[in-house]
Order: C-alpha cells, then structure tokens, then sequence
C-alpha cells in the first residue's frame, strides 16, 4: 500500500494595496481569496498557486507553513 504524500502549505499575506494595479492582478488577489491589507490565507504548494504567487510577488509575502 502506498503512503499518501502530505502536500505542503503556504501561507499568503497581502502587503500591498491592490488599488492602482492592473484589473488582472486584482482578479488573481481575489483567486488567491486575498481580500484586505493584512489578510492571511493558507494554500496548497501547486504549481498553479506558484504561478499566481509569482505574478503577484510585488504586493504579497510567502511562508511555508510546517
């Protein structure tokens, strides 16, 4: 029986007002489910997170939560 493989977390915080940013980069905040200044949100380590997150680098921070 194979084990099951536990997926890492990370954890998104916004740093940066989105206003002023392309319509597109506020769409993907609300994808991340990124509302407000200060709000956290955990996802999983996917690539398409990855990409979002790469997109987004200059208004958010990134942990990985263990």
């Amino acid at each position: 029986m194979a084990k099951a493989r536990r997926q890492e977390a990370l954890r998104i915080t916004l740093t940066r007002s989105p206003i002023g940013t392309p319509k597109s980069h506020r769409v993907w905040l609300r994808g991340l489910g990124l509302r407000r200044i200060r709000h956290t949100v955990v996802r999983p380590n996917t690539s398409q997170v990855q990409g979002l997150i790469h997109k987004l680098s200059y208004m958010i921070t990134v942990e990985k939560v263990t």
